[in-house]
């Protein structure tokens, strides 16, 4: 019986301490909250402070990729990514075939990167994880409906592309088409947000400089493999073309700044 009892005063014992705690809370301490950064942010923090404290004067020339990658121990691709960032913040110029430079920034208003937004070659390569998957689902148990409007995709970014204009939207449709087919809600809206990504500064920026009417082509092209695999039920071969339009596009956003084209301000 003592036993018993014990165990029903813990029991109600229990809740009165937390009722207790409740009415006295403990004193709140000064914390801040912790948010974890970015690489490519962590690699623009650094150099930006290098520039305010007058390691790289106005007019200097920031030291190449490579050997920035390889002093920080990175890769170039996330040095490229802090490039663009200072660059739309105003800290730093690209020039095509020449280098990057330090810019006055004495009468420039600070437009600071959102710290949410997305490394571009970062996001490619989840797009690769995850959109080589929704090709494969795609082709397992997609529809005509689902491959027609493929089609149409296709044929809206061919129409842009031959009068000259980024066949943006006709991508969008395209990749949109293709999750669809999995039915999967989820899929769906984390494929749209990593398109829609594309629209941020940063990744603007970057498509300024190798985004060209040749290279969306190519893609168009990649987008047809993809189509076509998806309409033979070939779910291997579908992740792998999907798998191959990533690849490139990657390539096609880190390529030499020697090939990139005056990007517009």
């Amino acid at each position: 019986m003592a036993a018993a009892q014990c165990g029903s005063y813990s029991e109600l014992a229990l809740p009165l301490v937390q009722f207790r705690t409740t009415l006295n809370p403990p004193p709140a301490v000064p914390l801040q909250t912790v948010e974890p950064q970015r690489l490519y942010r962590q690699i623009a923090d650094q150099l930006r402070g290098l520039i305010g404290k007058g390691e790289f004067a106005v007019g200097a020339r920031l030291p190449a990729e490579r050997d920035l990658a390889q002093q920080l121990g990175v890769s170039r691709p996330s040095v490229r990514e802090a490039l663009i960032a200072l660059e739309v913040e105003g800290w730093v110029e690209v020039r095509t075939g020449s280098g990057v430079y330090v810019l006055d920034r004495s009468h420039r208003a600070s437009k600071p990167v959102a710290p949410t937004e997305w490394g571009p070659l970062e996001l490619i390569r989840a797009r690769r994880v995850i959109e080589g998957e929704t090709a494969a689902i795609a082709a397992a148990v997609g529809t005509r409906k689902d491959i027609d409007a493929m089609s149409r995709a296709i044929e809206a970014m061919r129409g842009l592309a031959d009068r000259e204009i980024l066949p943006l939207e006709g991508d969008r449709a395209f990749h949109v088409a293709i999750v669809n087919a999995s039915g999967n809600a989820v899929l769906v809206e984390t494929v749209q947000s990593f398109w829609d990504s594309r629209n941020g500064p940063i990744f603007t920026r970057l498509g300024g400089y190798f985004e060209t009417v040749a290279s969306w082509r190519s893609a168009i092209a990649e987008h047809e493999a993809i189509r076509d695999a998806v309409a033979a039920r070939d779910a291997e071969a579908a992740r792998a073309a999907m798998h191959a339009h990533m690849d490139n596009s990657h390539q096609r956003f880190s390529a030499s700044w020697r090939r990139a084209r005056k990007a517009s301000s």
